[in-house]
């Protein structure tokens, strides 16, 4: 059953007692990213494995995002700066303990590519914010196999030219 989580607002991403946060760099220039992140959430479940789906919800104001394992988030945008940055607050979920959870991906060129920085933002009793510590590996493996999904999509292998013998 949904519960309603406790409002917050962008401050919660630098203030929340749990901040896990993960960088990677990708291939693709930062216009690209962001499309893939905010723009082409139907096909986020093609490079992000724990995504079951993601819908957008209130004219593109928000999105439903289903993840593997039976959670579910109901979302509202907070940030959506086109190139630079994709921020949302998740408003209602399933999750067990969760009381306010933020998610914020923040992106800047690095070279011709992408410097991806995600950060999750998370409150709840002390036992949440224990498992939410304790769950960094496994949600920083998570990222990081999400990212190489997302360049191979956006930087497909080139055909290698003629002669090289490759």
């Amino acid at each position: 059953m949904p519960r309603r989580l406790r409002p917050v607002e962008l401050d919660f991403v630098s203030s929340a007692p749990v901040r896990l946060e993960f960088t990677a760099d990708l291939a693709a220039a930062p216009p690209a990213v962001y499309t893939a992140l905010a723009e082409e959430l139907e096909s986020t479940p093609d490079w992000f494995a724990a995504v079951l789906s993601a819908t957008p919800t209130d004219g593109g104001a928000g999105r439903t995002v289903r993840l593997r394992g039976g959670i579910r988030f109901q979302e509202t945008i907070m940030a959506a700066e086109p190139g630079a940055r994709y921020a949302y607050r998740i408003d209602e979920t399933n999750a067990p303990g969760v009381t306010a959870m933020l998610e914020d991906w923040v992106l800047s060129p690095a070279g011709a590519g992408t410097h991806v920085r995600w950060t999750m933002a998370v409150d709840g009793p002390a036992a949440c914010r224990l498992v939410m510590r304790l769950a960094r590996p496994g949600v920083g493996k998570s990222f990081r196999d999400a990212m190489r999904g997302l360049d191979r999509k956006l930087t497909p292998a080139r055909t290698p030219s003629p002669g090289t013998g490759r």
